[in-house]
């Protein structure tokens, strides 16, 4: 596959002077919708810890209850004085939330945030959030390649018979995702073909991407990257544009269990586009964070 035609000025430089054409101002909206997300008040910037939750009830950091977790799902015991608000209303005493989907979960809140009670790999979790935790307020943003048609490509989506079942990695060691694959997406850069195994997107239709490539644990997250595609159209083409490969959560935190891409999806080639290692990262950024589950609750 084929790169559209540049798109002129595509390649404005950090610092340049002169005014950003169409193409980079898109690219300056859209990247800065994406920071107000992670920023958001009880956006992931905001999570404070990371809790595995067992069969044995316990408190679990300053959070109201004794907490615990079973074959019902997770269940909550407020001591006198204690409550939380569920579906914004104030609950106490004992309530159960009941199984969490994996990769589903509740959003309650409590005294000073909200808590996320989640289901990640086979285990419930809860993750606080707090407006005034300090990485939230801190945040300056996040480094990226200056935007450029360059990494603008058209590919085309070669769908399986059927979803695949994908077992991957996780940012936490010892933990596993399973997505379903849906496909590869096949296209080329300065002549080298290449392809990417693609999941099921957040959106109907559109495709998530997560992949590793030259610039991994250099000037880019380690770990991984990820990318949104767009539905394929009547021919199976995509649109694969790197300028909007982003960081996941654990680029920035500890507290995230994010995927790590499948092997075949580490490119042979710099692919200098998207973002780059977060400034909360500079110091040990070329690391992937080793979170484990085997602790449990630290």
């Amino acid at each position: 596959m084929t790169r559209p035609h540049p798109h002129p000025a595509a390649d404005a430089s950090e610092g340049d002077d002169q005014q950003p054409d169409a193409f980079t101002r898109e690219w300056q909206a859209w990247h800065r919708r994406h920071e107000e997300n992670l920023a958001a008040p009880h956006g992931f910037l905001a999570v404070t810890g990371l809790y595995w939750l067992t069969d044995r009830p316990e408190r679990v950091a300053d959070l109201p209850g004794r907490w615990h977790t079973g074959a019902d799902g997770v269940v909550v015991d407020l001591a006198e004085g204690e409550e939380l608000l569920v579906d914004g209303r104030p609950v106490t005493g004992r309530h159960e939330f009941g199984p969490i989907a994996e990769r589903g979960g509740v959003t309650v809140g409590f005294d000073g945030g909200v808590l996320e009670i989640a289901r990640r790999g086979g285990y419930d979790i809860l993750r606080p959030r707090r407006p005034d935790h300090p990485l939230r307020t801190a945040f300056r943003g996040t480094p990226a390649y200056p935007p450029s048609t360059r990494w603008v490509l058209v590919g085309r989506f070669v769908p399986f018979d059927s979803p695949r079942p994908t077992t991957v990695g996780a940012a936490v060691e010892g933990l596993q995702h399973v997505y379903d694959a849906l496909g590869t997406i096949e296209f080329s850069v300065d002549g080298v073909p290449l392809r990417l195994t693609a999941f099921d997107g957040w959106t109907p239709g559109s495709l998530s991407v997560l992949f590793t490539d030259e610039t991994s644990g250099v000037t880019t997250y380690a770990a991984n990257r990820a990318l949104t595609v767009d539905p394929p159209d009547e021919q199976g083409r995509v649109v694969v544009d790197f300028n909007r490969a982003t960081n996941l959560p654990c680029a920035y935190t500890d507290f995230a269990t994010c995927p790590l891409p499948p092997p075949e999806n580490r490119l042979p080639i710099a692919v200098e586009a998207g973002e780059k290692i977060p400034y909360e990262r500079s110091a040990d950024g070329v690391s992937q964070p080793q979170r484990t589950i085997s602790g449990r609750n630290p």
